[in-house]
């Protein structure tokens, strides 16, 4: 990192987990008749249901996700390079259970602020003093024409994982050597901005072992992205980017990059000034906030959830709470180390209040790692804080890989990458 050493950014990234959930060895008072409902099983929802619990065991926490398993959207792209097994990014609810969590398997229809409670498909009320909404995204389908969840079926974009990624991988598998992997991202704001990146990165050096006559065009509709520097440098370094050989081309919305239009029998995108043929053609549209965001009305004209950032309160509903990728929460990206991180805040306000005490002052951490190459990762963290009622960086907390740093950097950067995605999974699953 450039900005500050390693040993000290951890130092301030668990003070600020630890402010984030201040109060929580004090807070199990008991009391009766405290329930919570928190909808959505992915990063968020999960962190806040098992923290809740860890911090005041007669709190009822019910968490309401509809599917059986979670499939994590960060390490997937491994999964797509072949080195990483489905399985690995595949976790269960067992752990929350363990912790005193009411895990329901169902769809949630609705949200009634007023009445205080959340109708499920299965025909059930949950009662709440507390709701949290961790909705995560859903797509914008409509901004590409020809592109639907339909199509999503043979055209993948594999944003969220889980069969998407299978689909995607069994497709890279098949592809003959010398075809075209064609790979759109989305404009801002999205989920994981430097996910498409790192995509593209291993897709790469999968083809250039195993087929080494293929290519990759990237259209994207913005002029720049997330680590831009260091993917590009390892672009040039691995994979020819900027040559006459280059595995990859990348085409900005300026150059004509957006995608307009997709025709899925002859995998074609037809983005600005030209269309481009596809061997494999992976679609990842434009993002708003999950579906029942909307249903329920926590969604303002920017297709996200504005909240109060001390604790996640809806700004549009009262004694409801959106966190995640969702949410409004800029600087912070969408990640899931923000939506971890957003989920402690919130589990502590939300423990705080039920119990009549003010909701402490919090702090919040991201850190979001990408793998350019086996043995080569790279990383940008921060760690904010809570002042003039919003989230704000912490002036020299933060940092970025350094573009002239050695291999054994680079190399330790992965192994960092592999240590946080097994500690994290374990906070939220464990």
């Amino acid at each position: 990192m450039s900005n500050i050493k390693r040993r000290d950014f951890l130092k301030l990234t668990c003070a600020a987990a630890a402010i984030g959930a201040v109060g929580f060895p004090g807070f199990a008072i008991g009391g009766a008749g405290k329930k919570v409902v928190i909808v959505g099983g992915g990063i968020g929802g999960a962190t806040a249901a098992k923290y809740i619990r860890m911090a005041d065991s007669s709190i009822e926490v019910t968490l309401i996700e509809a599917g059986r398993d979670y499939h994590t959207c960060f390490m997937s792209n491994e999964v797509l390079h072949g080195r990483r097994a489905m399985e690995s990014i595949r976790f269960g609810y067992e752990g929350l259970a363990a912790h005193g969590v009411n895990v329901v398997h169902d769809w949630v229809t609705g949200i009634d602020a007023k009445s205080r409670k959340v109708i499920t498909a299965g025909g059930k009320n949950f009662a709440f003093d507390r709701c949290i909404v961790s909705p995560g995204i859903d797509f914008k389908w409509e901004t590409i024409a020809g592109y639907n969840a339909d199509v999503a079926e043979t055209i993948p974009h594999a944003w969220k994982a889980g069969p998407q990624t299978a689909l995607l991988r069994k497709q890279l598998e098949s592809m003959r050597d010398g075809g075209t992997v064609v790979i759109a991202p989305p404009p801002n704001p999205f989920r994981c901005p430097p996910g498409p990146y790192e995509r593209v990165s291993l897709i790469a050096d999968y083809l250039k072992n195993h087929k080494p006559k293929s290519k990759i065009i990237v259209l994207d509709p913005k002029d720049k992205f997330s680590k831009f520097g260091l993917f590009t440098a390892a672009w040039k370094k691995y994979y020819g980017y900027g040559t006459d050989n280059s595995m990859i081309d990348w085409i900005s919305g300026p150059q004509g990059g957006k995608v307009e239009s997709v025709d899925a029998a002859t995998r074609t995108a037809q983005a600005t000034v030209e269309s481009f043929k596809a061997d494999v053609l992976n679609i990842i549209p434009a993002q708003k906030a999950g579906k029942i965001a909307f249903d329920a009305g926590l969604v303002d004209e920017s297709g996200w959830c504005p909240v109060d950032h001390q604790t996640f309160e809806s700004k549009q509903l009262p004694n409801v709470h959106v966190i995640g990728d969702a949410s409004i929460a800029s600087p912070m990206p969408k990640s899931g180390y923000a939506a971890n991180s957003q989920a402690k805040v919130c589990a502590a306000a939300v423990v705080a209040l039920l119990n009549e005490r003010e909701a402490p002052q919090p702090s919040y951490v991201n850190t979001c790692y990408s793998i350019v190459a086996p043995g080569d990762g790279i990383s940008v963290a921060m760690v904010y804080k809570y002042a003039e009622g919003g989230i704000q960086k912490v002036d020299g907390s933060g940092g970025l890989t350094a573009a002239d740093s050695s291999m054994e950097t680079r190399a330790r950067e992965e192994a960092y990458a592999h240590s946080w995605f097994n500690n994290i999974t374990y906070d939220v699953f464990g």
